[in-house]
Formats: structure tokens, sequence, C-alpha cells
């Protein structure tokens, strides 16, 4: 028989342990409120356990034995990648994660002093006085009653209807970073920044990878993005299809591999491989929440449908992070979970923006973004100019000796403001962040040419980017001003 608890009532209740709801209990904590978070699985969600960091330090390994392979670019270099010891690399991995997890999330726990409670949270009682009812892993039953809510529930690798799915061993971008051995080959569906940084890293550690992208490679990017990427995989052996509908997946009789069937420009035409991972999104947590009972509305892909200062519409129920259908990056859930609470308890009435929001995709070279593509500029009616710079008049990318990838600027052509970078370049995210700060700064393409930039950096690339609007780059000195 479950044992119920006496009611818990607290200013704060948090479902979820991930980025947003952590940097909301922090922020709670300091302003003096009680918090209570729950949390059915392990603590850190997605980010730390099967996102940023695990993917992140699997990119650096990867990272490092390309570098042997790659060597002879560097004249008078000679290194060679012996064979990946697969347990050991996903060991390194798993104590990082452990590390960090007890580091960044469990000790802050301690620290600030809420309460955790371990178990499934659902919401009873009705919209004007909602309650959590909790199913705690060791059989009792916690019952939570708060002045504010927030749902931080995150979100979990979305698996697309596709005929004979269900019947076969497939991987996701969590399942695939705990495996015991290298892939021989590995066919991708999905073509989004999850999708190519795990193609990349299984192809580095000696996987033959096939990419295949419904339109195109990061298709909400500018086009010179996938065009550079599709080479750039090229190059390493990688095969990138665009503009490829899949059918159908099976298992092979004979071979116990995987057969793909997919329609490629209008052809039919069926691919092997011993291993297919599932890349294709992320779907919002919030099945057996039971928010319909309370009052908070939900979208067709199961997010918390939120207004711009992140309240569902229960005005007690907030929402942070992945679950609200936002932009899916740490640094937005984070950013979420701070304004809930200041707009929940002090009135901040904080509202959310995205127009400088940078994007960064950990491939090699790097893809970074901020503010709007060409084709977003003339969406928006604005009259743009564009200049894309290829890396070959980048200092940095010559030293480099990899000059693989350009930097675009999209300026208003009436008021020269900048208002898009993207790069794909080494530290392309880099070049995001300064970016954001270009855009914040309301620069134009003039005052960007004319700033102080350090030589042999490829933040210069940006200062030689704009000088080109006006300047022809091939025609300058190394550090012509």
């Amino acid at each position: 028989m479950r044992t119920h608890q006496p009611t818990q009532m607290v200013d704060f209740a948090i479902i979820g342990s991930g980025g947003a709801a952590f940097a909301a209990a922090i922020r709670a904590s300091t302003l003096g409120k009680s918090v209570v978070m729950i949390e059915r699985g392990t603590v850190g969600g997605t980010c730390v356990n099967t996102g940023c960091v695990p993917s992140k330090a699997l990119l650096a390994a990867a990272e490092a034995r390309h570098g042997a392979t790659d060597a002879a670019r560097y004249p008078g270099i000679t290194a060679t990648a012996g064979p990946v010891d697969m347990p050991a690399v996903i060991a390194g991995k798993d104590a990082l994660v452990e590390q960090m997890r007890s580091d960044k999330y469990l000790d802050l726990i301690t620290a600030y002093g809420w309460q955790l409670i371990l178990g499934e949270a659902t919401f009873t009682g009705s919209p004007d006085d909602p309650v959590l009812e909790v199913t705690c892993t060791d059989g009792t039953i916690e019952t939570v009653q708060a002045q504010h809510y927030l749902l931080a529930t995150g979100s979990t690798p979305t698996i697309p209807d596709i005929a004979g799915l269900e019947d076969i061993e497939y991987l996701t971008s969590t399942t695939a970073m705990d495996l015991s051995e290298v892939p021989e080959s590995l066919i991708i569906l999905g073509a989004g920044y999850v999708a190519l940084e795990q193609a990349q890293w299984f192809s580095r550690l000696g996987s033959k990878v096939t990419v295949l992208a419904r339109s195109r490679l990061l298709s909400r990017e500018e086009p010179e993005v996938a065009d550079t990427l599709r080479e750039v995989f090229a190059d390493e052996g990688i095969q990138a299809i665009h503009q490829a509908a899949v059918t159908a997946v099976a298992t092979e009789a004979t071979t116990g591999g995987v057969l793909v069937t997919a329609t490629i420009q209008g052809q039919t035409r069926h691919l092997h491989a011993t291993h297919l991972l599932v890349a294709t999104g992320r779907t919002p947590v919030t099945a057996g929440l039971n928010l319909a009972s309370v009052g908070v509305d939900t979208g067709p892909g199961g997010e918390v449908v939120v207004d711009a200062h992140l309240a569902s519409s229960n005005p007690r129920i907030w929402a942070a992070g992945d679950v609200t259908g936002h932009p899916q990056f740490v640094y937005v859930a984070s950013s979420h979970g701070g304004q809930v609470v200041d707009n929940a308890f002090t009135n901040a009435n904080h509202a959310v923006d995205y127009t400088h929001l940078p994007r960064v995709t950990f491939t090699a070279p790097a893809v970074g973004a901020v503010g709007m593509t060409d084709h977003q500029a003339q969406a928006a009616g604005i009259r743009c100019t564009c200049r894309v710079l290829p890396l070959d008049y980048v200092p940095r990318a010559q030293v480099n000796r990899d000059t693989r990838g350009f930097i675009k600027i999209v300026a208003d052509a009436d008021t020269n403001q900048i208002v898009g970078i993207t790069a794909v370049a080494t530290d392309a995210g880099d070049l995001a962040a300064a970016g954001g700060y270009i855009l914040a700064a309301n620069m134009t393409v003039t005052q960007l040419a004319t700033q102080w930039s350090p030589y042999l950096t490829m933040a210069e690339g940006l200062k030689i980017a704009a000088q080109s609007f006006t300047t022809d780059v091939s025609m300058l000195s190394c550090c012509a001003t």
C-alpha cells in the first residue's frame, strides 16, 4: 500500500532538472523562495546527460583522431591513427558527464538548499487550484501545492512515421552515444545540427556514413552553408544526399543490416548500412502531466503554449526550455528559467527576444550564425545587400591551412546596418557570439570595416567581410586596415 505524505506548501514547484530548471531554482532561491524540484529520471536534463556535454566530448575525441589522419596538410608533418577503443571512448565520455552532473547540478542543490523529489509528477486539482501529485521512486505519494509552477520537462528524440521503423533496431542521438563499437556503416535520417555533428564524429571514428536530408543540410541557414558542408563531408568520405524522402526501412535478411528505401529527386533508391540513426528533431515532453485538467494549452507538437513572458494559459503555471517549442539551445533554456522567476515573483515583465540569438553547429569547420539570413531579410521587407567572403581571404584560415568556408554579412541597403552574419569556419561559434554584439549595437558595415581587430584571429574575418562591401580585398596586404 502506498503511503501518502502530507501536502507540501511551497512558493515554487519545478518539474524537471535540466538547464531551465536549475537556472530557475537558483534564481528563486536567491530571492528567498521555497523551492521543490521534481525529476523522474536522471538529474541534469538533456544537456549534461545526453546532449551538449557528451556529444561535444565525442566530437573532441573524433577531432583528435582526425588530426592524425589529416596531418599531411601541414608540410613536414606525418602521423597515423590507430584503431578506436570504443568502450574506452564511451567510458571517458561517461566519466566527464558524471563529474559535471555532480559539480554543476547535484552539488548545487545542496549548496542552495532546495528540495529534490525523485518521481513522476502529474497535475490534479483545477485551473484555479492546481496541485502536483508525485509518485516517488520509493513508492510513496507526495503532494505539492505551490504559488507558481514551472514546466521544464525538456524534449525527447522525435521518431518519424516511416513504414517498418517500429520493426527494426535503430539508434537515436541518445543511444548512439553509448555504442560499444564503431558501426561499419551508418545511414542518418535528418540534416539538422544533431544529425550533422554525429555524422562527422562517427565518420572520423571509422564509419562509412550517409546522410539523408529531406531538403538540404541545415535548411534554415544560408544555402551557402549546405553547399560548403556537403563539400567538406565529401572530402571526408561522408555522402550527403539532398531532397531525400524516406518511404520505408527494413532489416536485410541476408546481412542483418538495414535497408532504407527513399525517393531521391523523383527516383526510388535502396541504401544499405549496418546501422540506422534517426535524428529528425526533438519533441517536447508533456505526456502524463495532465495539463488539460489545470487549463494549460499545448500545441500540435505537444509543446506548452506560452506568451512572450513564458506564462502558459494558466497564469500560475509557466514553461521554459525545449518544452515550449522555442529554439532548442541550453542557453535559451537557462535564460528562460531566470526570466520565469523574475516575471512570476517580481513582476519584471521580461519578454523573450531572439533577434540576436546566436546559433552554432559544432561540425569541423563549424557553422555559426546570428540574425537574419538573406532570404529572411527579404521576407521581412528589407532591401538587403550581401557579401560572401571566402576564407581564402582570411589570414588566420590561411595560417591554419584550412580555408574551407566563408563569412557572409547581410545588411540593409538603405541604412547600411548589419542584420545578419553567417560563418562556416574554425571557431565559427565565436564569430556568431561576436556577431550578436555587432547586431545588438546596431553597427553598420562601415563601422565594422573600420573597427580595431587583432591580426591573425578568425574574428578579423568579420572586418574583412565588411571591407569587401566597398573594397577589393584581394588587393589588400596582410594587415591593411
